[in-house]
């Protein structure tokens, strides 16, 4: 069954694992990536959590050992069920190089990679 939710999505989830660093003001937390798109990521939740919601984060997306990554500014936007939701306010192009590339391998359709695209650059 759909939830109204995931209706209204207009950017696929790609499932992904990936260790990922959180960083909001002076605290920084370990957690790892349970999946994201090209506006956003759902993180497991970090023990010691504090953080409210609408708060600024950056997250930094570990690929390939240290050597490549994805940094996002994002915004926690829900906490549930131990998983954080951030919804990604900036992304810088190399990172956004790299987030395009993960996500056109796992939607193996141009098309809607490109539709997708074309909602983010307009939203």
């Amino acid at each position: 069954m759909v939830n109204a939710r995931s209706e209204k999505r207009r950017f696929h989830r790609v499932l992904f694992d990936a260790p990922c660093d959180i960083h909001c003001q002076d605290e920084v937390w370990q957690s790892e990536v349970l999946d994201i798109s090209l506006k956003g990521v759902l993180v497991r939740r970090p023990a010691q959590w504090t953080a409210p919601l609408k708060q600024p984060f950056e997250i930094t997306i570990h690929l390939d050992g240290a050597a490549t990554g994805i940094v996002m500014a994002v915004e926690l936007r829900h906490i549930e069920d131990g998983r954080l939701g951030f919804k990604c306010q900036y992304i810088d192009l190399e990172s956004a190089s790299h987030l395009k590339r993960l996500v056109e391998l796992n939607l193996g359709d141009q098309a809607v990679l490109e539709r997708e695209l074309a909602h983010m650059l307009g939203d």
